[in-house]
């Protein structure tokens, strides 16, 4: 049985919560989504890397949680190759999650869902497990900006365990670029 939470406990309406200037929020524009972004070779690399990392560091049984799971590509990844983990996917987005839960079913009991926004308090602390790992791909650059995303990063070290990882493929700034980006795309420096 897949668990899906879809009231944020913050006591606001998810509809509230801007990612970029994405309308996660409408179905259609999640599934469209979904259908242009399937992993492409860099993006499954990214995975492979992300999988390397997570099966030397945490536990075979341990609970990973995904920010920002979208349509679940990395955890339909994750879940396939490391067969006793347990899987939480975090989003704000309803339609998102309810592709997720879709393309997560055949694992059963193995994964649950929250619908949350990154930017209140209270997800870390609402998580259905203790995490071993926290991972995200190509979602918190959408937040805001550095603020935001050190806010993300400080609820994910308030919510690990001393020894877990939190794991962040996203998009960055280039080094010596003088081309204008989005607030949430910043240097790689900016993110360690």
């Amino acid at each position: 049985m897949v668990h899906l939470l879809i009231q944020s406990k913050e006591g606001r309406s998810m509809s509230e919560v801007v990612g970029a200037t994405h309308e996660f929020h409408e179905a259609e524009y999640a599934e469209d989504w979904a259908r242009r972004f399937i992993p492409t070779p860099e993006r499954l690399h990214l995975f492979g890397t992300i999988l390397q990392q997570l099966e030397s560091a945490v536990p075979a049984d341990g609970h990973i949680v995904e920010l920002g799971i979208g349509p679940a590509y990395l955890a339909e990844y994750l879940l396939e190759r490391m067969p006793r983990i347990s899987y939480e996917g975090v989003d704000f987005s309803q339609p998102m999650l309810t592709q997720a839960a879709t393309r997560l079913a055949r694992f059963g009991d193995r994964v649950q869902f929250q619908q949350a926004d990154l930017l209140g308090d209270g997800w870390g602390g609402d998580l259905a497990s203790p995490p071993v790992a926290i991972v995200s791909t190509w979602a918190l650059h959408d937040l805001g900006g550095q603020a935001q995303t050190l806010h993300v990063y400080r609820v994910c070290a308030a919510a690990l365990p001393e020894g877990g990882i939190l794991l962040n493929g996203d998009f960055v700034k280039p080094d010596g670029t003088r081309l204008p980006f989005e607030p949430g795309r910043f240097l790689i420096g900016r993110h360690l």
